[in-house]
């Protein structure tokens, strides 16, 4: 019962701060609101496809053509016209970044492709870049769905010049060149279809539901370690005041004492981030209660872990200035390169490794297999699981520096 008198203790002192709903409560929602509509804004504004180099002769031909039109329909790729003796130069754009690939279509491609010719082409493509892999993978399948549109065409003129020979090889190849583009047209308009739409009410000039997707965890991430100041800082003045000190003399023990602060301060953040949530799903559109028990597990994984980080900064710090300076340090550090800022799938690969490695990463990940990826339950487990293993490493050292003095 002390422990949790304790707790109440410092929840008080939390509470009566009145900053404290500034940075618990306001803050996390301006700035939840602020990072959506810019996230929205710009992915309203940016074209997020990938500019390649199309680099053809004048007259390509129908097989050329058709790759053409198959490339400009992938969703992925906006194609940049290039002049056909301009192949050094559209090279040069791919190895400066501008330009996430380049493709050179021979002047008789077209025509040897038809002939049944495995005619090459040349394609520029930095594969050290992820625009770099995207880029050759959209060209790739552009390739081979234009080369069987040429063999469908090629299999049905032969079929028909069984049945009926061709005049001569003008017509043939008109014939040949009308197969391949209705094969072209059956690619760009399949049987089967999906269509993807954001459900509820809303104009054009709202920010998507994917931008919310990522500012609101990452809000609740951000704001639970910077609203650890108060809390660890209650530590460093009890150390001031020699409260502390007072309260190892009484019955209350030491484990009792670092229960009664981890109590308080893992009330906190769960509290602040359960409105958050609350928020995020009511007002920004933001589906916590997809999977509600995977939400609530990775919430009180996180608010453990910061807690476990709260004390962990209480007992190593020395004075106010530096509870501040750690919280800052903190906050930064595990929300800039944890993708709280931005999903880590938009960044490189090393930078992405890095911030895999970090407690901030496996949160977000965990909200993000449910307000993102669709997922169940379960699929909150191991990044609890994760986020709880780090909080046993930040307790066990703010335990040990207890201890040490």
């Amino acid at each position: 019962m002390r422990m949790l008198d304790l707790a109440l203790k410092d929840l008080s002192q939390v509470l009566r701060d009145r900053r404290s709903a500034l940075f618990l409560v306001v803050m996390p929602i301006i700035f939840t609101a602020f990072m959506g509509f810019a996230l929205g804004r710009t992915g309203a504004n940016d074209d997020p496809r990938l500019s390649v180099g199309f680099v053809a002769p004048g007259a390509p031909g129908s097989v050329a053509e058709s790759l053409r039109g198959l490339l400009e329909a992938s969703g992925a790729l906006r194609l940049v016209p290039a002049e056909a003796g301009d192949a050094a130069a559209v090279g040069e754009r791919v190895r400066s970044g501008e330009l996430a690939a380049a493709l050179i279509v021979p002047a008789d491609w077209s025509a040897r492709t038809l002939a049944g010719e495995q005619a090459p082409l040349t394609l520029i493509a930095d594969e050290a870049t992820p625009g770099g892999q995207a880029a050759r993978l959209a060209v790739q399948t552009a390739f081979v769905r234009a080369i069987g549109a040429a063999r469908a065409a090629r299999l049905a003129v032969d079929a028909t010049s069984a049945a009926r020979p061709f005049a001569d090889d003008r017509e043939r190849l008109a014939a040949l060149d009308a197969a391949v583009r209705q094969a072209s047209a059956a690619w760009l308009k399949p049987a089967l279809g999906v269509a993807v739409e954001w459900a509820g009410a809303g104009d054009a000039s709202q920010a998507p539901p994917q931008a919310f997707a990522q500012s609101s965890p990452g809000m609740i991430v951000q704001f639970a370690i910077f609203g650890l100041i108060t809390s660890a800082m209650l530590l460093v003045l009890e150390r001031k005041t020699r409260t502390l000190q007072r309260l190892l003399t009484t019955s209350l023990g030491r484990p009792a004492i670092i229960a009664g602060h981890t109590l308080a301060m893992f009330t906190v953040v769960f509290a602040q981030g359960l409105l958050l949530v609350l928020v995020g799903q009511l007002f920004f559109g933001v589906d916590y209660l997809r999977a509600p028990l995977g939400t609530l597990a990775v919430l009180a994984a996180l608010s453990l872990w910061v807690a476990s980080l709260g004390l962990c900064i209480g007992a190593l710090a020395r004075g106010e200035e530096q509870v501040t300076l750690f919280a800052l340090i903190a906050m930064f550090l595990f929300a800039g390169l944890g993708g709280a800022w931005f999903s880590l799938e938009s960044t490189g690969p090393a930078f992405a490794a890095v911030g895999r490695l970090l407690p901030s990463a496996w949160a977000m990940t965990g909200f993000q297999n449910i307000v993102v990826r669709g997922q169940g339950d379960s699929s909150a487990l191991v990044p609890a699981g994760v986020l709880l293993a780090y909080a046993a490493a930040f307790f066990g050292v703010a335990a040990w520096r207890f201890r040490a003095e």
